[in-house]
């Protein structure tokens, strides 16, 4: 019997603390694309970037540790994450 493919989400990022989007920005495309993932900025600021990213949930988790690493420019305070529900979108 074939094994199903890991199911796939759909998830708000949302990325506090001094996060300087001119290079964390590239960075977390960089990161998501290595991942297979696909992502969507919604907003970019120097104290918050939030972006809608799909894929596998542990692919997303990959990502969300990595960006709680970050790049050595960037200090993410926290990251708090949620579920799209498919109705919400467009």
């Amino acid at each position: 019997m074939r094994q199903s493919r890991q199911a796939e989400l759909r998830e708000h990022m949302t990325i506090l603390g001094a996060v300087e989007p001119a290079s964390f920005v590239p960075w977390i495309r960089r990161h998501a694309d290595k991942l297979g993932l696909s992502q969507d900025f919604v907003h970019t600021g120097a104290d918050r970037i939030e972006l809608e990213v799909a894929g596998p949930v542990e692919l997303i988790d990959m990502l969300e540790m990595g960006c709680s690493l970050g790049p050595i420019d960037v200090w993410v305070d926290e990251i708090q994450r949620r579920i799209v529900d498919p109705a919400d979108t467009p």
